[in-house]
This record gives structure tokens, C-alpha cells and sequence, in this order.
């Protein structure tokens, strides 16, 4: 037998571990000996593993996936609309805005305009329907190649509309906006080639990426901005069981506003493109948030924000890793990531099913 690293991206169901793998804080996540199966690859992309070492047969090679990564379409009927073509034109508009505005802040100490700041993200709301219509415009954005502007400007939309749903006032509702917004404003000082760096970062650069919550709370305290805002920055990578850092922080310790964020950060990333990996499917995503997620979020703002989503792909057609075909009939509320979905005249709980899950939404 012979040991060889591949990208998670590689790994494919049948393939065994090597060796233990560990998040960055010294969390083990998947045993030596393992045999990888679709839950295991789901788990290392959570916790952002992009490298793994795994055990083949001296003359055996890695199997090079059949099927290519397709981007999901399953709205592309939204591209169509006069409400997307607008949503797009003022996102894109508004991402050189906020690329502009930060760097004159990081590079020339000028100060934050919150009021411009938010008044970009109500215009972007503005050709949107609900709250709901907004997941369908952010989906049909994939194919912006930039992460960090985008991302931030995406974060401010799922946390205004999370906010909602969790009935914040308009006031509360404006700096949850800005902290969206501004969470990851640490990143600029970055530098590009380890943001961008296809590969597995090594510790230092991992260490270097670490720093970028302080970074940020450091600008934002300088700026003398909202309190929620600084906090916010420095802890949307804390976690409610402690494993977060860079403090290692738990529970109340946390931001109110940051919990929120925290959330929309993380669903916004799984689901977006990565230079590592094509997007998950958003309810791969709602099933890693079940199973993993629900003692690391403030469990109200997960599952009001699950609950919701989950109700936006009623009714829309789905493919199941069998490679069936169906329609997304009846939510399940005790099992989120499994619907009921109707193929041909067959209705299947996939609550019911072990080894069928929804594998991309059409």
C-alpha cells in the first residue's frame, strides 16, 4: 500500500484514510482506516479541509471523477427577469463601491460611511421581492471569481434578511447591515497569494489567515465604529461550544449581532465557489448545519434561519445522488435536509432513506 495527499475535491466514496485528520485547532474529525463515504467528504469540507492522505494499492491511481462539477441552475428562469437583471447591475455596482470604500479605509484612514454603506445594500434589496427572492438572486451570482467584496456584500444581504426573520427592529436591522458588511474588512491586509492559494495553506499561512479578526476589530476600533460592528469582526469565527477562535470564547461571551453573522457567513461560503471546490448543494448545506452546526450557532438564529431557507426550494425540482429526478413536495420539519420528494408518481420521505439525499437542486 502507498500513501498519497489529493484534495478533498478528489476524494471519492471507497477511498480509505490514511491518517487522522485534524482541524487547524487540534480537532479530530476523521479517523485513520476510515473508508470515505459521501458523509465523510461533507464533514472535511466543513471544517474547510482542502488536503487528505489516503491509502491505495501500489499500482493503483486516483480515480478521476466522471461526472465534472456543473454550477446549479436551478433557477435559471430568475436570470430572465427584469428584477435579477437590476439586482445584478446593483450588486455588481455595489461591490465597487465597497471595494473602494474599504481600501480607503484600511490604506488612508478614512472614515467609515455607514450611511452610504447601508443605503448600497436597501438598493440592492430593493428588486427583491422577499426575503426568500434574495437566495434565488445570490445563487445566480456564482460566477464572480472575486471572494472577499462579494462575499462581504452577500453576507449584509443574508444577515438583513436573517434579521428579519428574527423580528430585529429597523435600527438593530441597519447594524447588523454594517456588521455584514464589514466582518471580514481584516482580510484586505491578507496578502492575495495565500486568500487565493488553491492548495492546502501550510500552518504559518493558516496562522497568517487567523489573524484577520484582529486585524479587522484593530481598523474598526481605530475608526471608532459601532461597537456591535468591532465586536463583530473580531468574533464571527468564534463558536457557541468554544472550538472558535480567535479567542476561544463560548455562549454569551458572544456577540448578539455576531451570532447572526456568524451564520450567514458560514452558509454563504459553503455554498459559493471556492478555489479548492465547486459550491455544496444548499441543503448539504442545511444537513452539516443539523449535524455539525447546532452546538456551535445560538441555536435560535440556526434554526429560524434553517426553517426559513428551507422553505425557498418548495416546489423546485431536485436530482438525488441515484440521479432521479423529482420535485420538492412536503418539508420535513424534524429532518430539514430531508424532504419529500415526488418522482413520477412515487412519493419518497428521504428522512425515511439512509442513502438517498439531494444531491443538486435543478
Amino acid at each position: 500500500m502507498k500513501k498519497l495527499q489529493v484534495l478533498t475535491s478528489q476524494t471519492v466514496p471507497g477511498m480509505l484514510i490514511a491518517d487522522d485528520v485534524y482541524t487547524p485547532n487540534n480537532l479530530l474529525i476523521v479517523r485513520a482506516n476510515t473508508t470515505v463515504t459521501d458523509k465523510v467528504i461533507t464533514r472535511l469540507k466543513f471544517y474547510s479541509i482542502h488536503q487528505v492522505t489516503i491509502l491505495l494499492d501500489d499500482n493503483a491511481s486516483v480515480p478521476s471523477k466522471t461526472v465534472p462539477f456543473k454550477v446549479l441552475h436551478y433557477s435559471e428562469k430568475v436570470k430572465k427577469t427584469k428584477e435579477f437583471k437590476a439586482f445584478s447591475s446593483s450588486l455588481l455596482r455595489s461591490e465597487g463601491h465597497l471595494r473602494g470604500h474599504l481600501t480607503d479605509i484600511v490604506e488612508k484612514d478614512e472614515q467609515i460611511d455607514a450611511e452610504e454603506l447601508i443605503q448600497d445594500i436597501n438598493s440592492i434589496l430593493m428588486y427583491t421581492r422577499n426575503g426568500m427572492h434574495v437566495f434565488d438572486m445570490i445563487h445566480n451570482m456564482r460566477n464572480q471569481d472575486d471572494e472577499t467584496y462579494m462575499h462581504c456584500l452577500n453576507v449584509a444581504l443574508i444577515s438583513n434578511v436573517l434579521g428579519r426573520w428574527l423580528h430585529l427592529t429597523k435600527k438593530e436591522l441597519e447594524t447588523l447591515t454594517l456588521c455584514g458588511l464589514l466582518h471580514d474588512i481584516g482580510k484586505i491586509m491578507i496578502p492575495p497569494e495565500i486568500i487565493k492559494k488553491p492548495d492546502k495553506l501550510t500552518e504559518a499561512e493558516f496562522n497568517t489567515v487567523k489573524t484577520h479578526p484582529v486585524r479587522g476589530y484593530n481598523i474598526l476600533r481605530a475608526q471608532n465604529a459601532n461597537i456591535h460592528v468591532q465586536m463583530t469582526a473580531m468574533m464571527h469565527h468564534e463558536r457557541c461550544d468554544g472550538s472558535g477562535y480567535p479567542m476561544g470564547i463560548k455562549g454569551d461571551q458572544i456577540d448578539r449581532f455576531a451570532k447572526i453573522v456568524m451564520v450567514a457567513d458560514v452558509y454563504e461560503a459553503m455554498t459559493a465557489a471556492r478555489v479548492y471546490r465547486g459550491p455544496l448543494c444548499p441543503f448539504e448545506v442545511i444537513g452539516i448545519f443539523e449535524s455539525e452546526g447546532l452546538s456551535k450557532f445560538d441555536t435560535r438564529t440556526v434554526m429560524t434561519f434553517l426553517e426559513h431557507v428551507n422553505q425557498t426550494y418548495l416546489n423546485n425540482n431536485v436530482r438525488l445522488n441515484d440521479q432521479s429526478e423529482g420535485t420538492i413536495v412536503m418539508m420535513n420539519r424534524t429532518s430539514l435536509s430531508k424532504p419529500v420528494i415526488q418522482v413520477g408518481k412515487q412519493f419518497i420521505d428521504l428522512s425515511r432513506e439512509s442513502d438517498l439525499y439531494i444531491e443538486a437542486i435543478l
